[in-house]
C-alpha cells in the first residue's frame, strides 16, 4: 500500500504528496466551472471568502499538534476538559425575566421541572436603568424582566429554589444590586456564602455602554472601580462565584461580526484583568473566575471557527501576556444563547428550527452553558409552551441526536480547521487596533469600538436589503398575502403588578430610616474612599432594605455616570 505523504500547506515551497491528487484536482475543476459558469464571492459574516472546497492544500495532518492537540490540552482547540460533553453536559440555563417576583418564581420552577439545571433572571427594564418600580409608569413593568428592588422580591423570586444546590445568574450590571439581594436571601436562609455558585452574567459595564447605551447607570469610572471591588469580595467571601462575565453578546447583537466580537470580548477581558492585577491581585487567584458570555448565529461554521480560535487565544493570552501559570487560569469558560437578533417576528414557527441550528453549532463549538431562546422572543416574552420547546430543544439534541457522543466532532475537517486559522488571524487584527489604541477602555472612550460597531451593522443590514442575505419570511419565501398572524405580547397581570408596587411603598414606610440613612452614608463614604470596598457596602446597604433604585442614586451622585472621554 502507497503510504500517503503530508506536507504543510502553508509554506508554498512545500508539495503536497498525495498520488493522484493533482489530476483530480484538475478534473473537478473543469467540471465545476463548466456545470456553474460565473462562479459567485460568498463570504461569511466576518467578511471571510468562502471556496467552494476545501482539500489537504488548506489543511493537513501535519498541523495536528500545532492546531489542535487534545481536549483538554493546549493550544485548547478542542476543548478546555479532557472529557468534555460526553463526561460532562452543558447547564442548561434559561433566561427569565418577566412580571412580579411571584411569576417568576411560577416560570422557573416550571422549567427546573423540564430539565433546566440552571437559572437565570432578568430584571425588568425599569432595574436596568437604576429605577425602582414605583418610578416607572406601571404599564411598563415586567414586560421584559422581573420586578426586583430588595433582597424580599429576590426570596419570593427564589422561593423554593436551593440555592445551595444550583448554579444561579444575575442579569445584573454594576453596581450589582441582584447579586447583593441574592447574597441577602442566602443570609435568610442559612445558606453559607461559600455554598453559592453562578454568575454576575452581565458585569462587563464596557459592553453595556458600547452596545447598550448604558449611559445613565454609572460612569465608566465608576463602573470600573465597583468592578474591580466586586472581584476582589468574591475573592474574600463567596469564592465559588463567577464575578466577571465579559458579554461578546452586546458586541455581536449590536452588529459587530463573530470576528469582531471575539476580538473585542478578549480585550475586554485583558483589560479586566489588568485592573484587578494593578490592585495587586494574582492573575492565578481571579482568571479561574473569569468566564464569557456570547451570542451564537446562525452562520454556522462560523461560529464554531470562533469559539475555537477564541479559546486558543485565550489560553495564550493568559499564560503568556498575563503571566498566569494554573492550568486553569487558560480556561476559555463561556456560556452562548442562540440569537435573538436571527428570530423573526414573521412567520415565528420558524424560528425553532432557527434556534436549533444555532444551539448545534454552541454544542459543537464546546460551551458550557446554553439558553436556548423560545420562537416567540422576537415578539415578547416567551409564552410558557414556547418556553417547553426551548428546553426541549436542547433536551432532544442531547437525548435523541447523540450530539454528546463524540468530542469535537468536527475536528480535522479541512474546511473547519482552515476557518478557524483564518477567524484567529481576524481576531487578532481586531486585538491589535484595540492595544494600539491603548486598551479597551481607551478605546470604547475614543468612539473606535462604536464606529467599528457601526460600520459593520450597516453592512449586516445593506445585505439584507438588497437579497444577498436571505432570510425565510422577511425578504424571500413569504406569506402570499403579506400578512402575519402574530400572538399578542406577553403583559403581567395588571393588578398583580399594581399591589406589587404598593407592596413595595408600604415596605419603604415601615423600614428602619435610621438603618437605611446609616447604609447610605456609608455608601459615600466607600465612593470617595478607594481603601473601602464599595460593593461590600452595596451588600450591606441592601441587607437593611436599602433599594435598587436607592443605591444606585446615592452611588451616581457620588461616582458620576458617562463616560469622562466621550464626554470630553
Amino acid at each position: 500500500m502507497t503510504q500517503v505523504q503530508f506536507k504543510t500547506p502553508n509554506d508554498p515551497q512545500e508539495q503536497l504528496m498525495l498520488p493522484g491528487f493533482d489530476e483530480a484536482q484538475a478534473d473537478w475543476r473543469r467540471d465545476y466551472d463548466g456545470q456553474i459558469g460565473k462562479d459567485r464571492r460568498i463570504t461569511n459574516r466576518s467578511g471571510i471568502e468562502i471556496a467552494p472546497i476545501y482539500t489537504p492544500q488548506d489543511w493537513n495532518a501535519d498541523r495536528h499538534m500545532a492546531d489542535l492537540g487534545f481536549p483538554g490540552q493546549a493550544p485548547y482547540t478542542r476543548g478546555i476538559y479532557p472529557t468534555m460533553h460526553r463526561g460532562r453536559t452543558w447547564s442548561q440555563r434559561q433566561l427569565i425575566g418577566l412580571g412580579t417576583p411571584a411569576d417568576y418564581n411560577k416560570r422557573v420552577r416550571n422549567i427546573l421541572e423540564l430539565g433546566a439545571s440552571a437559572i437565570s433572571l432578568l430584571p425588568c427594564n425599569s432595574g436596568f436603568r437604576g429605577i425602582d418600580c414605583d418610578e416607572s409608569p406601571l404599564a411598563l413593568l415586567g414586560t421584559c424582566g422581573t420586578v426586583v428592588n430588595t433582597v424580599d422580591h429576590m426570596d419570593q423570586a427564589l422561593d423554593q429554589v436551593p440555592l445551595d444546590e444550583i448554579s444561579t445568574a444575575m442579569n445584573d450590571p454594576s453596581p450589582f444590586t441582584l447579586f447583593a439581594f441574592l447574597l441577602g436571601v442566602a443570609k435568610r436562609r442559612g445558606i453559607p456564602w461559600t455554598k453559592i455558585t453562578g454568575t454576575s452574567n452581565q458585569s462587563d459595564y464596557i459592553s453595556h455602554y458600547v452596545a447598550n447605551h448604558m449611559f445613565y447607570r454609572l460612569s465608566q469610572p465608576g463602573s470600573r472601580r465597583v468592578l474591580v471591588d466586586h472581584v476582589a469580595f468574591c475573592r474574600a467571601n463567596v469564592p465559588n462565584w463567577n464575578p466577571v462575565s465579559v458579554v461578546g453578546q452586546h458586541m455581536q447583537q449590536a452588529g459587530a461580526t463573530p470576528a469582531e466580537t471575539m476580538g473585542f470580548a478578549l480585550s475586554t477581558a485583558i483589560q479586566y484583568a489588568e485592573d484587578c492585577m494593578a490592585r495587586g491581585m494574582d492573575p492565578d487567584t481571579i482568571l479561574p473566575r473569569f468566564t464569557f458570555f456570547f451570542d451564537i448565529s446562525i452562520s454556522f461554521f462560523e461560529e464554531v471557527a470562533k469559539f475555537r480560535a477564541g479559546r486558543r487565544i485565550w489560553a495564550r493570552i493568559a499564560k503568556e501576556r498575563l503571566g498566569a501559570k494554573d492550568p486553569r487560569s487558560w480556561r476559555f469558560k463561556f456560556h452562548g444563547q442562540t440569537s435573538g437578533v436571527d428570530l423573526t417576528a414573521q412567520q415565528p414557527l420558524n424560528n425553532i428550527a432557527r434556534v436549533a441550528v444555532q444551539a448545534t453549532a454552541g454544542i459543537f463549538s464546546g460551551l458550557q452553558s446554553m439558553h436556548t431562546d423560545a420562537y416567540d422572543e422576537a415578539i415578547s416574552c416567551p409564552t410558557e409552551e414556547a418556553a417547553r420547546i426551548a428546553v426541549a430543544t436542547q433536551n432532544i439534541l442531547r437525548e435523541e441526536a447523540h450530539l454528546c457522543d463524540v468530542i469535537d466532532p468536527l475536528g480535522g475537517s479541512y474546511y473547519v480547521e482552515t476557518l478557524t486559522n483564518q477567524m484567529e488571524e481576524d481576531i487578532l487584527k481586531v486585538m491589535d487596533q484595540i492595544d494600539a489604541a491603548g486598551g479597551m477602555y481607551e478605546a470604547v472612550g475614543s468612539g473606535l469600538v462604536q464606529t467599528m460597531i457601526g460600520q459593520s451593522a450597516l453592512a449586516a443590514q445593506e445585505k439584507i436589503e438588497d437579497g444577498t442575505e436571505k432570510i425565510v419570511g422577511v425578504n424571500c419565501y413569504r406569506e402570499d398575502d403579506g400578512t402575519v398572524e402574530q400572538p399578542l405580547p406577553y403583559r403581567p397581570d395588571a393588578g398583580a403588578m399594581k399591589a406589587h408596587v404598593k407592596a413595595f411603598r408600604k415596605f419603604k414606610r415601615e423600614r428602619s430610616q435610621q438603618e437605611v440613612d446609616t447604609a447610605i452614608s456609608e455608601l459615600r463614604r466607600a465612593s470617595d474612599n478607594e481603601e473601602i470596598n464599595v460593593f461590600e457596602k452595596v451588600v450591606d446597604a441592601a441587607s437593611v432594605g436599602v433599594t435598587h433604585g436607592e443605591i444606585i442614586s446615592t452611588l451616581r451622585e457620588e461616582l458620576g455616570f458617562g463616560h469622562p472621554l466621550m464626554v470630553a
